[in-house]
C-alpha cells in the first residue's frame, strides 16, 4: 500500500500550523513531522498537540523525522528524548541517521559501533510499537547500497528499516539500482525530482517517478510517498508537486 505524505522540513520557515494546513489542502495523507523545527527532540507537550491537530485534520503521522546520528548521541541529542516526542506525537517509525561518517571514511569499528547503538535503540523503539528507519543519506553508512545492506545485514534487527530517496540527480538507472538493493528494508520514499544542483518540479521527473511507483506498489507492507526538497520551496510549488504525485498513485 502506497500513501502520499509531506517531511515538515520541507517548510522550515513555516509553522507546524501552515504545514499542516497545506498538507491538508493539497489532499495528502500523512506528514512526517521533522525533530529539529516544528517538534523538538523531548517537547512532550508539543508533539501531543501536533499529533492530536494531525489526526484532527483527517492525516496520519507518517514518522518522526529525528536528526539522532546512530553511534554519536551528541548529535540529534539523547535516543531516549527524540523517542518520548515520537510516543507523544504517535508516530509508527523514527527516521534517524546512519552516524555521520560517509561510508569512505568509516572504518570498522565506527561501522561496528554504529550498528550496536542502532540495536540498541530498535529495542527502546519496539517496546513503543515504533520502527527505527534509516535515511538513505550522503555522508552517512547508507550513501550507496553497498554500504547500507552491509549495515542492514550486520545490524540484522527486524525494527530496523530504511528509507530511500533518489541519490543520483539525473541517472536513473543508478537510482534504481539503489532502490532495487533495499527493498527488503524499505520503508518510507521521499519524493522530489532534481539535476546536479537544480532542483525541478517533480511533473519534469514523471517518467522516473512512474518506474519508481511501480517497484513501490509491489511490495508489502505500507509505504509512504512524501514531498521534499520543493524548488524554491515554494508552497504554490508543493501544491502542483502534491497534484503530480496523487496522479503518479
Amino acid at each position: 500500500m502506497i500513501k502520499t505524505g509531506l517531511l515538515s522540513v520541507t517548510f522550515r520557515k513555516l509553522s507546524w500550523e501552515q504545514v499542516l494546513q497545506l498538507a491538508t489542502e493539497a489532499g495528502l495523507d500523512a506528514i512526517e513531522w521533522g525533530g529539529d523545527i516544528h517538534v523538538p527532540h523531548g517537547d512532550i507537550e508539543r508533539a501531543s498537540e501536533v499529533g492530536r491537530r494531525t489526526r484532527e485534520a483527517g492525516l496520519e503521522v507518517a514518522s518522526y523525522g529525528s536528526y539522532y546520528c546512530v553511534g554519536n548521541t551528541e548529535k540529534g541529542g539523547p535516543f531516549e528524548a527524540v523517542l518520548g516526542a515520537a510516543v507523544a506525537l504517535q508516530a509508527p517509525a523514527i527516521r534517524v541517521w546512519a552516524g555521520d561518517r560517509g561510508s569512505d571514511v568509516s572504518d570498522a569499528l565506527w561501522r561496528t559501533g554504529v550498528a550496536e547503538d542502532t540495536r540498541r535503540i530498535a529495542e527502546l523503539a519496539a517496546r513503543e510499537g515504533i520502527s527505527i528507519d534509516f535515511e538513505y543519506h550522503r555522508n552517512t553508512l547508507t550513501d550507496t547500497a553497498e554500504s547500507a545492506v552491509a549495515l542492514l545485514r550486520d545490524i540484522d534487527h527486524p525494527n530496523v528499516r530504511c528509507n530511500w530517496q533518489p541519490p543520483c540527480p539525473g541517472d536513473f538507472d543508478a537510482s534504481r539500482r539503489t532502490l532495487d538493493a533495499v527493498l527488503p528494508w524499505l520503508a518510507n520514499i521521499h519524493v522530489f525530482h532534481w539535476l546536479p544542483g537544480q532542483r525541478l518540479p517533480l511533473s519534469e521527473g514523471r517518467a522516473d517517478w512512474r518506474q519508481y511507483v511501480s517497484v513501490i506498489a509491489a511490495q508489502a507492507g505500507k509505504h509512504y510517498m512524501m514531498l521534499e526538497f520543493v524548488k524554491d520551496d515554494s508552497p504554490e510549488q508543493f501544491r502542483s508537486d502534491a497534484e503530480t504525485l496523487l496522479a503518479l498513485l
